[in-house]
């Protein structure tokens, strides 16, 4: 039986850890090949020798997205390994939280040229592959900070209200084409970036606590559920899918709270 991504090439970028991380081992699962493109490399390269241990087919290519040269490279080490990508997950972010009046004007330059830069980068250099093949699919990891707005995270929502404008204008100027665009917003979900946030505060495990309440589910998400979503996103079964954001946060959006 061939997976649901059998032969695919997919680039993940910071796929080293959490979602993106997740993301590669289920879409390895599936028959993916699949490009860990990682600015860690301690990180990027346990990922991939995992994969490849366990019979997968994964190569590291050390990348940072907030350069639009480094991540052509990239495109192009990808199509020298395992071919033309016809999968990209922009998933590579950081979180900057700050007063807007106290924020440096490097802060602002450095959420920006990772959040929003790096996803248009991404999109750049690897939609000429795709055009080629006429058919492609990208998933934009964007965050409920895309259309929501919790209070002292200036300028994080900023440039994630960016990444999925991005989105849906290039979705638009490419569904004719056999490319399919699209985006996940995440609520909280365990991950390196939350867990640095955590432990920001004076407990940690009481802001932890705090975060899950704020869900009706009563927890946070998980990395491979965000994954999930992104795989069935990139296979054939999700072909009419154009422009969307698909939120999944536990309901978290759906509560007015004062947190």
């Amino acid at each position: 039986m061939t997976g649901r991504l059998q032969d695919k090439i997919a680039i993940i970028t910071g796929a080293g850890s959490g979602i993106g991380e997740a993301t590669a081992k289920r879409f390895v699962q599936e028959g993916a090949k699949v490009i860990i493109a990682e600015i860690n490399s301690d990180n990027g390269k346990k990922v991939a020798d995992e994969i490849n241990n366990n019979g997968g087919r994964a190569s590291f290519i050390e990348t940072d997205v907030a350069s639009s040269n480094s991540v052509k490279s990239m495109v192009e080490k990808t199509v020298s390994i395992f071919g033309s990508p016809e999968i990209l997950i922009n998933n590579a972010g950081i979180a900057v939280f700050d007063d807007p009046l106290k924020l440096s004007e490097e802060d602002w330059k450095k959420c920006f040229s990772v959040d929003l830069d790096g996803v248009w980068y991404g999109c750049q250099h690897t939609l000429p592959y795709m055009l080629d093949k006429k058919r492609g699919s990208i998933v934009n990891i964007a965050s409920v900070h895309s259309f929501q707005i919790i209070p002292k995270t200036f300028p994080y929502p900023v440039a994630k209200h960016g990444v999925l404008g991005l989105t849906r204008a290039l979705a638009v100027d490419y569904a004719n084409k056999g490319i399919k665009i699209n985006a996940i917003s995440p609520g909280y979900i365990f991950t390196p970036i939350n867990e640095w946030f955590f432990n920001t505060k004076p407990d940690p495990i009481a802001a932890k606590k705090e975060a899950e309440m704020l869900h009706p589910i009563n927890r946070l998400g998980s990395s491979e559920e965000i994954a999930n979503a992104a795989l069935f996103m990139s296979s054939d079964e999700c072909n009419f899918m154009i422009g969307a954001n698909v939120v999944i946060d536990g309901g978290l959006t759906l509560k007015i709270h004062d947190n």
